[in-house]
């Protein structure tokens, strides 16, 4: 049970997305400043009230109010939230994987080349074993002993 447990947390997604949490929340408290401090003065300054939640507001029966502006003011708060985790996080962590496998298909390459085939290496051996079957039939033709290596 521990064993699953321990696994579960182990794993790379998880860690993943624990540093997706945790730079989530960064990245939102950064936005969310951003549009208090810069945004919402600038609707200030454009439409004669503090933020969005009071811009296109109608009321129902005089208690219901529906209001467009909060609505407005979320998408856009989603939208600079989605670009900054986009920019800042996702494109950068991407080129770091493309080089990295890059650089990792270059050096399996390399060891690929390094390496001899199993097929290589059956004809190099049987290369080999009919040499050494010429030389023991040219010793034993000239009256010589024969050398058995292939006996050893």
């Amino acid at each position: 049970m521990f064993k699953g447990f321990k696994q579960f947390i182990s794993r790379g997604n998880m860690i993943d997305m624990a540093v997706g949490v945790v730079m989530g929340a960064a990245v939102t408290s950064v936005v969310n400043s951003l549009v208090k401090n810069l945004i919402n003065p600038l609707i200030a300054a454009i439409f004669g009230k503090p933020d969005l939640d009071n811009v296109l507001t109608f009321t129902l029966n005089h208690h219901a109010v529906i209001s467009i502006g909060a609505i407005l003011g979320a998408l856009l708060n989603f939208l600079l939230i989605a670009i900054a985790v986009y920019f800042c996080i996702l494109v950068p962590i991407n080129k770091f994987r493309d080089m990295s496998e890059k650089l990792f298909k270059k050096e399996d390459e390399q060891d690929e080349k390094k390496e001899i085939s199993t097929d290589q290496q059956t004809v190099d051996l049987l290369k080999e074993i009919s040499a050494e079957l010429k030389d023991i039939k040219n010793q034993t033709s000239q009256g010589d002993k024969p050398r058995n290596e292939l006996a050893r």
